[in-house]
């Protein structure tokens, strides 16, 4: 939750997406002291993300993510879904190739050139 909060915190910002990736190459770094640190690193306004990050102003959305995924049985990331089938953690681009292949013979897509063919 600390990161999650300090991400909504850099994002009032406009700058999620730097400090994500702070956070991302950081890991397992991201106790409140390094947080701040690398709100500083990416040019953050410090006081400002500290007054958003110590009120949890962003738990809110936080928790409403939490629970539509909770809803939607995703138990972890990465999580995808493809026409509504759920596709659960790091897989290899052929479990994809599957699912969306499926998906269009279901449809009656044509599958494009470059796609691999489905087995059987």
């Amino acid at each position: 939750m600390p990161a999650a909060l300090a991400g909504m915190a850099a994002f009032e910002q406009g700058k999620f997406w730097e400090f994500h990736d702070k956070v991302f190459a950081s890991q397992p770094k991201i106790q409140r002291e390094f947080l701040l640190q690398y709100a500083k690193d990416v040019g953050l306004d410090v006081k400002r993300f500290q007054e958003s990050f110590g009120k949890a102003r962003g738990k809110a959305a936080i928790d409403a993510d939490i629970a539509e995924a909770d809803a939607l049985g995703a138990t972890g990331t990465p999580a995808f879904f493809i026409n509504g089938r759920y596709l659960s953690g790091a897989r290899p681009i052929e479990d994809f190739a599957k699912i969306i292949n499926d998906e269009l013979a279901r449809l009656k897509i044509p599958l494009p050139p470059a796609a691999p063919k489905p087995a059987g």
